[in-house]
């Protein structure tokens, strides 16, 4: 079967103005335009691709650092961590390990292994100015569907 392509007929000129609608009809949900009309403008778009969605050991990730460099409260995660991992997060919020000089901390790399369906063990690089320190954490999968942080360490400071 051979296809065949057929050209679009052009359509019929109407005495329709170029807003689309006709002569006599109103729009109630806008306001009537008072000044000269604004030039219509033209871009060329390419389409964006769409970006699959953040794992979520890079989110979690994100959210200890805000944490751990004093930007963001405890209470901003609560809801996120389980019971033994906030008493961890709340005494290393305390001593802010990723807090120095005024540098803000930058996430360089994250890596994570996956002992069980539904657990993760996440390692983090973070970059604070000129050094870089370590982040690890363990995620599981809740009864209710969600990811919640369970464990929660970070490289201890040379004495």
């Amino acid at each position: 079967m051979r296809k065949v392509m057929t050209r679009p007929r052009p359509r019929p000129t109407t005495t329709r103005p170029p807003g689309g609608r006709p002569p006599t009809r109103k729009d109630s949900r806008t306001t009537p335009r008072t000044g000269p009309t604004p030039k219509a403008v033209t871009t060329t778009s390419r389409p964006i691709p769409a970006q699959p969605p953040p794992h979520p050991t890079e989110i979690f990730a994100e959210r200890l650092v805000l944490v751990l460099s004093g930007q963001r409260p405890m209470h901003w995660v609560a809801r996120h961590i389980a019971n033994t991992a906030f008493d961890e997060l709340a005494r290393l919020a305390e001593l802010r390990p990723l807090c120095t000089d005024g540098h803000r901390p930058t996430i360089h790399r994250i890596g994570h292994y996956q002992p069980q369906p539904e657990t993760y063990e996440v390692f983090a690089r973070i970059a604070t100015g000129p050094r870089l320190r370590a982040l690890a954490f363990r995620l599981t999968l809740g009864a209710d569907r969600k990811w919640r942080c369970t464990a929660v360490e970070t490289e201890q400071p040379h004495a």
